[in-house]
């Protein structure tokens, strides 16, 4: 058919990728009619609709596909002395330096990357006006206080990571989830870090969402688990469509290793901006139990009944965020070809994540085919999530739904009134068969389930 002469472009920029989320209703700037807040995001229809999806995913390959992991919620607000034995309050800093000049601030370990106020082809330091002050320590934690009057309200701290009210909690699950180590705690919720130099979009932001996991081994299967999870983690991005080439692991030299742990590495991705961090994963030994312990007076061990000893477990930590996962899964499907001499945007999304699942579309808003259509789409929604769309030409329609990532067109013509049949249309492929409205449903869930393979591999 004449739409599958095509030719593709090169690979997307980080303005295409912000431009498309905005066009298309994904993610824009918070507080955009007050010009802004620094940093900030929201995220529209769409964007939802995928965020949830990348959590919904990551839930089900963490808790849904397995026997020992289990759920939790903790409060995004906790005890301030949880941030004291975590090590938050005295560890959580950047170093930074200010400008006496222009009055900016900067991280004092990363100012070859920033960009002088006063001469942006230069660095901070390097201008003759610049006057830097001596480096000083940042925390990155938000404080707030907790009691209608501030002077007399005691101090709280929004929480850095969501991993401390997971450990807290360890007796609590352990009494109530029957497991044994080897078994995981999972959790999906914000997160707030008073980043100073925030920016690439939603890669780095102070409000983020975190997608974090504690397992819980025995001391001496740590390395094992360890290198079992950089596997695993690394393979549910591939499964949902990353290419490998755009992913790789990066092991922590011992000079970058936090305190706490023994061995840690990112599975980074290939971004606009280059080699980023998606997701880490950390052997953190028993740090956290042995200082919440320490700190609250609590036994946080587990007893081996076989053993008849008691021990405190080792922790692996796989921990991604959902922004940029979001953002990632994005990027990797961002794909623009030529077909019959017009550019056309789509977003390649493994089905599975798409916001919407099927697109139902009336050939022309008249002769019956928006009512028919309307029928066919309600009980097409019942099935997969849909969206139902009469507005301007076919094609045009077409190519909105191709920019949100949607993996399958239904459209009711003429023949529809006559035989009872609709044309299917592929978002990858553009081809188009003729299919029973009635089996419609059915056959969308029957594609959903089946494997899929992202067609910029070839």
């Amino acid at each position: 058919m004449a739409e599958a002469s095509r030719t593709t472009t090169p690979e997307v920029t980080l303005d295409e990728v912000v431009a498309l989320c905005k066009r298309r209703g994904f993610i824009f700037q918070a507080s955009e009619i007050y010009g802004g807040l620094a940093s900030t995001y929201d995220y529209g229809h769409y964007g939802v609709l995928l965020k949830n999806s990348v959590k919904s995913e990551w839930w089900r390959a963490m808790v849904g596909e397995r026997d020992d992991i289990v759920a939790l919620d903790s409060a995004i607000l906790q005890h301030p002395r949880v941030w004291e034995a975590s090590g938050h309050l005295e560890g959580f800093t950047d170093p930074l330096v200010d400008c006496r000049t222009c009055k900016l601030r900067f991280r004092a370990d990363d100012l070859e990357n920033a960009q002088c106020g006063r001469k942006p082809s230069r660095h901070p330091g390097e201008h003759t006006e610049c006057d830097l002050t001596d480096p000083r320590q940042f925390n990155l934690m938000f404080k707030t206080h907790m009691g209608p009057v501030e002077e007399e309200a005691a101090v709280a701290y929004l929480r850095p990571e969501t991993a401390q009210g997971i450990f807290i909690n360890f007796k609590n699950v352990l009494q109530f989830a029957r497991r044994k180590p080897p078994f995981g705690i999972a959790q999906v919720g914000k997160s707030f870090r008073n980043e100073i130099t925030p920016g690439n979009f939603v890669f780095r932001t102070r409000e983020f969402e975190q997608m974090e996991m504690e397992y819980f081994v025995p001391p001496a299967e740590a390395d094992g688990w360890f290198e079992y999870w950089l596997g695993e983690r690394e393979r549910w991005y591939r499964e949902l469509g990353i290419r490998p080439d755009h992913l790789r692991l990066r092991q922590h030299p011992s000079e970058e290793l936090s305190h706490y742990s023994s061995a840690t590495s990112d599975i980074e991705y290939l971004f606009p901006i280059g080699w980023s961090e998606l997701e880490g994963i950390a052997n953190r030994g028993d740090f956290d139990l042995t200082q919440h312990a320490e700190f609250s007076g609590e036994k946080l061990e587990y007893f081996d009944q076989d053993k008849g000893e008691a021990y405190v477990p080792h922790v692996i930590e796989p921990a991604a965020g959902a922004d940029r996962a979001a953002l990632a899964f994005i990027v990797d499907a961002y794909d623009t070809e030529e077909v019959e001499g017009r550019k056309r945007t789509v977003l390649r999304l493994h089905p599975r994540l798409a916001p919407v699942k099927a697109a139902v579309l009336p050939l022309v808003s008249k002769a019956g085919m928006p009512e028919r259509a309307r029928e066919i789409y309600e009980d097409v929604r019942s099935r997969v999530p849909s969206e139902y769309d009469e507005g301007g030409s076919i094609g045009r329609r077409y190519r909105r739904q191709d920019e949100i990532g949607t993996p399958w067109g239904i459209t009711v013509d003429g023949q529809t009134l006559e035989d009872g049949t609709v044309t299917l249309r592929d978002r990858d492929s553009l081809e188009q068969e003729r299919v029973p409205a009635g089996e419609i449903g059915d056959l969308l869930a029957a594609k959903l389930a089946e494997p899929w393979r992202s067609p910029k591999l070839g």
